[in-house]
């Protein structure tokens, strides 16, 4: 059951739990990393002056881009975890309801809300429907995308006796048909991901000044204040 406030405190709701909240961010700054250190991976800085033995530049940026690599995957265990143990917004993004016909009418109106074509946006106390659609869609199975592939490239420059290797590298490369092949998709399911977290954080700025209720301070504090009446219930 969602914790309320009193009337006198405001009108809000307890939504997001703290480990919840804590994967969301930590999550955040390694996509930042990886975004960062992947695109100058694929396009490398130049060569600095000097003994290459005494320059590990592009080393340096490897090793961040790995270890947030790994930090990302670890945090995706742990959310498929939390999906389970914790409240229900925590299962919102894994099972979305696509049987229901209330589901994909709030969809389409969300769709028409951001194209300004709706007049109110539709009220819901966890996420939207088409917020977990597309989360769902692009963010939870990119990551997992990024991760089987990413771990792929690393088993091969690893060996084939690393554990990497044998448990992605084997078989996702041959699937893929060559290296060079991994390495296409990751790099541009990594564009996809970026052009996400771009929308992803204008649409919460954006509902938070228009639709009278908010959102970015929400997975910071993990109470949603409604400026107005509350929704009863999620409508999905």
């Amino acid at each position: 059951m969602n914790k309320t406030l009193s009337p006198a405190e405001g009108n809000a709701v307890y939504v997001y739990e703290l480990p919840l909240r804590l994967w969301h961010w930590i999550t955040a700054l390694s996509v930042i990393v990886l975004a960062i250190t992947g695109y100058l991976i694929a396009d490398p800085l130049a060569s600095p002056p000097g003994e290459a033995s005494a320059n590990y530049q592009m080393g340096y940026i490897r090793f961040a881009h790995f270890a947030a690599g790994y930090i990302l995957a670890i945090g995706l265990l742990f959310r498929i975890y939390w999906a389970y143990a914790g409240n229900r917004h925590a299962r919102q993004l894994f099972l979305p309801p696509v049987l229901s016909a209330k589901f994909w009418a709030g969809v389409i109106h969300e769709i028409r809300w951001y194209a300004f074509l709706a007049k109110e946006p539709g009220k819901y106390i966890g996420h939207n429907p088409l917020a977990v659609l597309a989360i769902h869609i692009l963010f939870l199975w990119g990551i997992l995308f990024m991760v089987i592939t990413g771990f792929a490239l690393y088993g091969e420059g690893e060996g084939m006796g690393s554990w990497q290797y044998r448990w992605f590298s084997s078989w996702v490369i041959p699937l893929f048909g060559q290296s060079q092949d991994v390495h296409t998709w990751h790099h541009l399911i990594f564009w996809a991901m970026v052009i996400f977290v771009i929308v992803h954080v204008y649409v919460a700025v954006r509902e938070s000044i228009l639709s009278r209720q908010t959102l970015t301070t929400t997975m910071l504090s993990g109470w949603r204040y409604f400026r107005d009446d509350r929704p009863a219930d999620d409508a999905h």
